[in-house]
């Protein structure tokens, strides 16, 4: 980005948090390279002492600003391994995700399968990581493979001594042999840039006689059965088939291997993207395709309404009483914002709002009751308040596109608005997912509120539902 980047960077500052915009400057000039490739936003917020909402939101900014691009990595529960990237959600489209590395096929979730991460724009500067063919072997692992939440430790390249008999890089179309003496030990070859995979028992009696082994690095992401050869030399012929620069290590699957890969840290989903305001703000359209149907496994759904707006528009007349309803839109999109959701519609007065866990979902909606109050003193409604009705329900949806916006679809988002529509007067009323979760659960303990219990036959449902009012 040949244009002044001071311009930018107060463009930067003047859209996003001071605090998280300020990080981010100072890291766009940090001189260690792979700290701009595939941030972790959560890992930058807990490193600089940020909030991780404001923390997303900046990141969100400064990508709209061309300072980052943003990447939607499909993981491998795992080993953790990025087997497909992309610019937008439209690219994870394939009804299963197989891994070779770890043998097992996955059915893709936006909960913990698709991590978003942020990496600086070549228009800004140049790293290595933008040409990743001429990344050394450690880096690429490093970089590439792996996704941002393995927590590999900064002695990495070290660790691979003990990870690894042997390390190739081969150039397209070419060919290497190798000779190894074998002890007994379990081995992978493997390419983490074909993702072509071979694992070797080497088990039995010992032998002087050399054995032979070919691989093919391709991407076919075959599931090769595991060869068995006995302790002794082994002549490894790796024949790399694609266009690529390959990158074949000799693994030994010892514990040091399970280690690290046991080494996780959070991350940011496509699921908690999604429920972020700005997100929400900045990219209405265009993520998912029209066709598309992302599973999540586990999001919280709010539904408000107001009781008194007929009233209402009655009493002051409709000028008035609109400007009363957008001036209590502001107070909940505020609350809902500053407790990690996003509202995903209005429909006349009412919000659907979303939040990653129930924990959130229940601070927000304590927090809106309190807040009502506040506003109906505020604006004289003291007589004839405005009573806020919430609903709350957690469970299983589809990420779609519908009406030309992100949108979300299934019984979870039906049972919520049932749910909704049972709330009277100033009510909280929550199903047993939302209120049962511990965190949720901390929150009321918190708050001195004990939820009472009530079973109801809701419509479409065969079973009685647990819900639970809170007072």
């Amino acid at each position: 980005m040949a244009e002044d980047l001071a311009t930018v960077f107060t463009m930067l500052h003047q859209s996003a948090d001071p605090k998280v915009a300020a990080a981010i400057e100072k890291l766009i000039g940090d001189p260690v390279e792979r700290r701009l490739n595939r941030i972790n936003v959560l890992d930058f917020a807990r490193a600089n002492g940020l909030d991780e909402t404001n923390t997303i939101g900046g990141f969100l900014q400064a990508t709209r600003l061309r300072l980052f691009d943003m990447s939607w990595n499909v993981l491998c529960p795992g080993c953790g391994g990025v087997l497909a990237a992309g610019t937008t959600l439209k690219t994870v489209d394939r009804d299963e995700y197989n891994c070779s590395l770890c043998s097992a096929g996955y059915e893709p979730t936006l909960d913990e399968m698709v991590e978003v991460s942020f990496t600086v724009s070549p228009r800004v500067r140049t790293i290595a990581a933008h040409d990743p063919d001429r990344l050394p072997f450690a880096e690429y692992f490093r970089q590439i493979f792996w996704a941002c939440g393995i927590a590999l430790p900064e002695e990495f390249e070290h660790l691979l001594d003990d990870m690894t008999l042997e390390r190739l890089e081969l150039p397209a179309k070419e060919r290497a042999i190798v000779s190894l003496n074998l002890e007994p030990q379990f081995l992978i070859v493997f390419d983490p840039v074909t993702h072509a995979t071979q694992f070797l028992e080497v088990t039995g009696d010992p032998t002087r006689e050399r054995q032979a082994v070919n691989v093919v690095l391709d991407e076919m992401l075959k599931q090769n059965d595991t060869i068995t050869i006995r302790p002794g030399p082994l002549r490894l012929t790796i024949e790399n088939r694609s266009d690529r620069r390959t990158l074949p290590g000799v693994w030994i699957a010892n514990d040091a291997l399970h280690d690290l890969l046991g080494q996780r840290k959070s991350f940011l989903t496509a699921k908690r993207l999604l429920s972020h305001q700005t997100f929400r703000e900045l990219y209405r359209t265009g993520f998912l395709g029209l066709d598309q149907r992302l599973k999540i496994t586990s999001l919280t759904f709010m539904f408000t309404d107001l009781k008194g707006s007929t009233q209402l528009y009655d009493r002051v007349g409709d000028l008035a009483a609109f400007e009363l309803v957008l001036a209590h839109f502001r107070v909940l999109e505020q609350i809902v914002a500053a407790n990690a959701g996003a509202v995903v519609k209005t429909i006349g007065d009412a919000v659907m709002a979303t939040f990653s866990t129930p924990q959130h979902a229940i601070s927000a909606a304590l927090e809106m009751r309190r807040a009502m109050r506040r506003f109906n003193a505020e604006h004289g409604e003291e007589k004839d308040e405005l009573l806020l009705k919430i609903g709350l329900h957690e469970g299983p949806c589809l990420a779609v596109t519908l009406n030309d916006r992100q949108d979300y679809f299934g019984q979870t988002v039906n049972v919520a608005a049932r749910v909704h529509a049972l709330v009277e007067s100033q009510e909280i009323i929550a199903t047993h997912t939302v209120v049962e979760d511990t965190e949720a659960q901390r929150i009321l303990n918190e708050s001195q509120i004990e939820p009472i219990r009530r079973e109801h036959q809701l419509r479409g449902l065969k079973d009685k539902t647990s819900l639970y009012i809170l007072p």
